[in-house]
């Protein structure tokens, strides 16, 4: 397939969107919270935007240059790189990847859709307990959770099955400056309450004292999930790159983006937290659990306040959740789309169909039904485990061992200056971070998921 031949993202501003969209979604406004809550606050944002620069930008550029060149789905662009040798593996494992995260991603996408529901049929009131009680009743419940699920799932198919400019593009040109706009409105109102500069000074105002090794591996870890490397999403996007995009301008941009979305998340909910004195590190519940029972509090002094914020934060959480949940799709959809030759139509049925199988299981699993376990995990928790901590870090190791050590300089040179178009002066400093930074610090991370170091 000549690159001509290609569907192509139909601005610059369209590819920045949309790729962003990819990298942002329930890791910055979920995952980067709670994570900073747990590992010291302004502390862990400093070390994270380390990472972003020597892991982050480092892994996108080569995920891009791999996307590009092969101008295909994820596994076709690394086969043909790789050239019949067994690197060809590292695309494949990146669709299933993919796959199985679009899985148990749209069970949490589905949980945002039920709490808009609850808020507007007036559920969002109570104390803690309450809130407690209703996320259990709910994640356990035989059918709700599969239905938002995959509600979830077709929304992000309509999307996809209209293509890469008039789906993906336009509905991420849509969705960033509303999920951006809303982001920013509920920033000031949380900044606003009485006794937020606590919660502020707490993510501004870095504490060298809780500086040690899980802050700078739990930093590494977030820069790798935050930003989508390792799934296949980047690679896939990038191959609708024209020949002129700047690959390094527009992964810095985009990282920029993502990484402010992440602090204004953090600003979002610290100060509301610190003014009704709940502790920043509550958690993986904080948003489920712990934030509905903080808005109660924090805007409970003026009437339907806490409803509109708390309905404004959910349809925010759905919109990052659907930006990335349209490029986890669209890995699957282009892998069989284009390997089984069938219209883009059926390949986005069979992911749609499948994923939501995969989603069903992944919903039952929490209601503790016997057969649904592994290793004494949940379908949903070892999904979770085998491509956060597994799939993705051996994924990124090998993407950066591939592009470093394996894939001719002549090829990552010609794509990281297009053709000799550009300067280039930076990609000496970027093939020294991919053959040693990146592989160091993404082994880092994998042996400390599993208590090695």
């Amino acid at each position: 397939m000549k690159h001509s031949e290609r569907a192509n993202f139909g601005s610059k501003l369209g590819i920045i969107l949309a790729t962003a969209g990819s990298a942002v979604g329930l890791g910055n406004v979920w995952r980067f919270p709670y994570m900073t809550g747990e590992n010291g606050g302004a502390v862990f944002i400093l070390v994270y935007i380390v990472c972003v620069l020597l892991l982050g930008i480092p892994c996108m550029i080569s995920e891009f240059i791999i996307g590009r060149h092969g101008a295909s789905n994820s596994a076709r662009a690394y086969s043909k790189l790789a050239n019949g040798s067994v690197w060809k593996v590292i695309g494949y494992i990146g669709v299933m990847t993919g796959f199985i995260i679009t899985g148990y991603y749209a069970v949490v996408s589905g949980w945002c859709l039920q709490y808009i529901y609850g808020t507007l049929v007036g559920q969002m009131t109570g104390d803690a307990a309450y809130y407690q009680a209703y996320f259990a009743d709910f994640s356990t419940n035989a059918w709700k959770p599969i239905l938002w699920a995959v509600v979830f799932l077709f929304a992000t198919h309509f999307i996809i099955t209209r293509g890469v400019e008039k789906g993906i593009e336009r509905a991420s040109k849509m969705m960033m400056p509303t999920l951006f706009v809303l982001l920013l409105v509920i920033v000031v109102a949380s900044c606003m309450l009485p006794g937020a500069s606590k919660g502020i000074n707490y993510l501004l105002k870095p504490d060298f004292g809780e500086l040690d090794k899980d802050v700078f591996l739990g930093g590494l870890g977030q820069a790798f999930y935050s930003l989508s490397i390792g799934m296949g999403c980047i690679c896939t996007y990038a191959s609708y790159f024209s020949r002129d995009t700047n690959l390094t301008k527009s992964a810095v941009e985009i990282s920029v983006i993502d990484s402010l979305i992440a602090i204004l998340a953090g600003l979002m909910i610290f100060p509301a937290a610190f003014s009704v004195g709940v502790q920043p590190d509550s958690g993986p519940s904080l948003i489920f659990i712990t934030l509905p029972n903080v808005f109660q509090q924090a805007f409970g002094s003026v009437p339907l306040l806490p409803l509109i914020v708390s309905l404004l934060f959910y349809i925010l959480l759905s919109l990052a959740a659907l930006t990335s949940l349209i490029s986890l799709h669209e890995v699957s959809t282009a892998f069989f789309h284009e390997e089984l030759k069938v219209s883009r139509s059926k390949g986005a049925w069979i992911v749609t169909l499948g994923c939501s199988v995969v989603a069903a299981f992944c919903a039952l699993s929490f209601g503790g039904r016997e057969g649904l376990t592994v290793m004494g995990k949940t379908l949903f928790d070892a999904a979770d485990f085998v491509t956060g901590q597994i799939l993705l870090p051996f994924g990124g190791l090998l993407t950066s061992l591939f592009i470093g050590w394996y894939v001719p300089t002549k090829i990552s040179r010609d794509e990281f200056t297009n053709y000799g178009t550009l300067k280039g002066s930076l990609y000496g400093v970027w093939l020294f971070c991919v053959r040693y930074v990146c592989p160091i610090s993404i082994m880092a991370i994998f042996l400390h998921q599993f208590g090695v170091i």
